[in-house]
């Protein structure tokens, strides 16, 4: 059975799409048939992330509006086999986005054999993010150690629990808090907020923790997903979440700061 999964957040600049591209990425490497969604119209970068923007013909908007098929609007991963994805369009509004057409091509991804269904929500909490939650069965809330994005999240948590499907019929869309941006050295210093301040305030089951690093950055300029950099911290935290999200028991690393030996400590 396929299962939605929303990655969300209500601060923008988080993570959500570099986030929904290591997931979809790491799920696909795992066998699963995967389609990423990109939900945010009007300001579409998925497709970059995931170096396909040049293959980008028809879009999410096109589908609804009957415009091209499903079919000839997914793009097909050249990296990962069984990864497929769904841009957003660059000229429309977020209003384009109906709950009949939303579900009309969810509930035909799962007709056509996906496992999975990942929809890169737009942050906020207006039409755009509704659209991107309300047929989830899980959401994975990303949130920065910072006292504004913690906030934002919280409120998230409660449109989760309130204006999605799910909700309406009484059921719960299971959640996962992702840190990301993490910097255990930072943290120690005051300047942002600990792991245990920020389950203590969202009170959501952690599934990951990714620490503040180069390279997810690097991976976004060369449209290549970061869990594919399998020597970056970055890299190796998106597979113990994907791991962890399918039920693998797998510690937490990058939670401490980094003991120097002595070669570190004098040369810095």
């Amino acid at each position: 059975m396929s299962r939605i999964v929303v990655v969300t957040s209500g601060k923008g600049g988080v993570g959500k799409t570099t986030t929904s591209a290591a997931f979809a990425t790491g799920l696909a490497m795992r066998g699963y048939k995967t389609a990423v969604i990109d939900f945010d119209v009007g300001l579409r970068n998925l497709d970059l992330i995931m170096g396909c923007e040049r293959r980008v013909v028809y879009d999410f908007v096109n589908v609804i509006n009957g415009e091209a098929s499903l079919k000839q609007a997914l793009i097909r991963d050249k990296r990962t086999e069984n990864l497929y994805i769904l841009p957003a369009s660059q000229t429309r509004d977020k209003d384009a986005l109906t709950k009949e057409g939303v579900g009309q091509i969810i509930s035909d991804l799962c007709a056509d054999g996906f496992d999975f269904v990942v929809c890169d929500s737009p942050a906020g909490i207006e039409r755009g993010a509704h659209m991107a939650m309300y047929f989830a069965d899980d959401a994975v809330v990303v949130t920065n150690p910072e006292v504004s994005s913690v906030r934002d999240s919280d409120r998230i948590l409660g449109l989760l629990q309130s204006k999605t499907q799910k909700a309406e019929q009484g059921e719960i869309v299971r959640e996962h808090l992702l840190i990301t941006r993490y910097s255990p050295d930072r943290v120690q210093a005051g300047e942002m907020l600990g792991m245990e301040d920020i389950l203590e305030i969202l009170a959501v089951p952690l599934i990951g923790v990714i620490p503040e690093s180069q390279s997810v950055l690097q991976a976004s300029n060369s449209g290549t997903p970061v869990i594919l950099d399998k020597e970056s911290d970055a890299g190796k935290a998106y597979d113990d979440f994907v791991r962890r999200f399918l039920g693998e028991t797998v510690p937490h690393r990058f939670l401490e700061v980094e003991k120097k030996g002595f070669l570190k400590r004098l040369f810095g």
